[in-house]
């Protein structure tokens, strides 16, 4: 790289560099870098032999839990879908990461593409790991570290045919593409009130779309009871509120109160003429005996945070029947809103609040129906100015024969339903139909998909990487693609330390799709077992017969 491109790739200005820049000069360095993005855009997937792409998974999220070691490897690993990409010829990829990947698992995701050498895909990835398995997000390992970032500066072959896509987006990632040079196709990070939990209810209100009843911009104690009550007084049958940490993710930032016979409660420990004030001080109890969704958590530091950040307060709903799908859509840098697809969410935890994996496409029940008020909320946004992909959880209630629908959360981000979706289109060429809720491949045969982060067992701790593709080919688990039906499984690294595993199973029908998820999941499981079988004691014998 000559000094006239690096000067280009890394903003300076007289007396230093990102740091002698304030909020509003990086705002707008950012916003004539964005300019360039539309006409990358245009050129994308043309065999441009400059074109490349930085992928940079941090999880640059604002948790109260944090992942480290293994996990957070195999959480910056679930992105590896994006090495599809290079089924596109001139291609080149920059993949960063906080440890070296396994050679092994890169070899897993090349052998999937279609039509490609895998070797010739091979030489177009740049491998790039920082050598940091600390829980700080990716990103700021990276601004922490010149270097690294000019390597990957250098790896960028015209910043003016290239593009960085982050897992997240705020002013960490922001900053990072200003020291690369290159646009970021992700939403910027000024709009990222849209996508907290406050945001959400104010976006679905704008957009006139139903939402559960409730209260925005929460911080205290003191908040979250005059919410509850005011519940209570509107909703007197609600036999639970939910309250939610603005930034809150896959539902770790979420608790329940119990409203169950708060007024007979609050009745027995009233004095004469003081039901009010009683009432007030049962739900103050509750609240502050809220049942928490992540375990790790304490109740201290949640409300703390609460206090902080904010939060909302809403009515759990409920129903003869109660799903959780959700909708992801896109805004391109040409401003064009697009409906990719549709998903049933596949929850856990304690109160089944916790993002376990999905199956697409949704319950054709309500999915043009969810499609619709989705697209309702995207204009919404597209018209704020929100770019890149971006999800609108629901709630969809039965009563009867017929389903409601309430939108609960906006996710400015790639999510947990994006990497087997995206998965799935880079290996079968197919389209969302959003009109018929059906997912068609060029010839016509629908597919669907069965997905988990969530493969978890104290026995997989007895495989390795190795063991579990030698396994995939044994008992024929590839995907395959003369009938593009198999199972993908990602996260991979965290096998051994974690015990857990990730996994995509496609099929062409629900049935088929679960049964391929049911099948792969019996023989890992299986294997694994086998794997912890103890080994006889070597010469047991023969120690035995000389100490007679």
């Amino acid at each position: 790289m000559n000094a006239t491109t690096q000067a280009q790739i890394v903003p300076t200005v007289d007396g230093g560099g990102l740091d002698a820049l304030d909020e509003a000069a990086r705002s707008r360095l950012f916003d004539d870098l964005q300019q360039a993005l539309p006409e990358v855009w245009r050129h994308f997937g043309q065999a441009d032999p400059r074109e490349s792409v930085v992928v940079v998974p941090s999880m640059s999220v604002d948790n109260l839990t944090q992942s480290a070691g293994a996990m957070n490897q195999a959480l910056e690993e679930r992105f590896l879908f994006m090495l599809l990409l290079l089924r596109q010829p001139r291609l080149r990829m920059v993949y960063v990461t906080s440890m070296p990947i396994n050679e092994h698992i890169i070899e897993y995701y090349l052998s999937l593409l279609p039509g490609v050498i895998p070797s010739h895909a091979r030489a177009r990835l740049d491998l790039v790991s920082v050598g940091d398995s600390s829980p700080r997000p990716l990103t700021d390992k990276l601004l922490a570290r010149p270097r690294v970032l000019s390597r990957i500066a250098s790896l960028v072959t015209d910043p003016a045919r290239s593009h960085l896509v982050p897992y997240t987006s705020t002013t960490r990632e922001r900053d990072l593409a200003l020291m690369l040079g290159i646009p970021m196709y992700a939403a910027d990070p000024r709009l990222y009130p849209l996508g907290t939990k406050t945001g959400c209810r104010r976006i679905f209100a704008e957009a006139g779309v139903d939402h559960p009843f409730g209260a925005e911009d929460v911080h205290s104690v003191d908040d979250v009871v005059d919410a509850v009550l005011e519940l209570h007084a509107s909703r007197p049958g609600a036999q639970w509120a939910m309250v939610k940490l603005d930034e809150g993710v896959s539902g770790s930032g979420n608790a329940l109160v119990d409203l169950a016979d708060v007024d007979a409660a609050a009745a027995t420990a009233a004095e004469p003429g003081g039901e009010t004030v009683a009432l007030r001080a049962v739900v103050t109890d509750r609240v502050l005996g809220l049942q928490l969704e992540d375990a790790r958590i304490e109740t201290a530091a949640y409300l703390g945070r609460l206090d902080e950040r904010g939060g909302i307060v809403e009515e759990r709903i409920v129903g003869d029947e109660v799903r959780s799908p959700s909708v992801q859509l896109r805004v391109t840098p040409l401003g064009e809103l697009e409906i990719l697809s549709t998903h049933d969410q596949v929850l856990g935890g304690p109160t089944g609040q916790m993002y376990l994996g999905a199956r697409f496409p949704a319950d054709p029940a309500y999915a043009t129906t969810i499609t619709k008020e989705a697209e309702k909320v995207g204009r919404v946004l597209a018209d704020k100015g929100v770019l890149g992909r971006f999800a609108l959880d629901f709630v969809v209630v039965r009563h009867g024969e017929q389903w409601q629908t309430h939108a609960i959360e906006i996710n400015l981000r790639r999510g947990g339903t994006t990497h087997p979706f995206l998965t799935l289109q880079f290996l079968t060429d197919g389209t969302y139909v959003h009109e018929e809720g059906r997912f068609v491949t060029p010839s016509g045969a629908e597919r669907h998909l069965v997905a988990t982060d969530h493969l978890e067992d104290e026995t997989l701790r007895g495989m390795g990487v190795d063991d579990l593709f030698d396994l995939v080919a044994r008992a024929g688990l590839h995907f395959d693609q003369s009938r593009q039906t198999g199972a993908v499984f990602h996260m991979i690294s965290s096998i051994t330390e974690c015990g857990r595993v990730g996994m995509t199973a496609i099929g062409d029908t629900p049935d088929s799709a679960q049964d391929v998820f049911d099948r792969a999941e019996s023989a890992l499981l299986a294997e694994a077992r086998a794997s912890l079988s103890p080994l006889p004691v070597p010469l047991r014998g023969r120690i035995g017969e000389g100490l007679r």
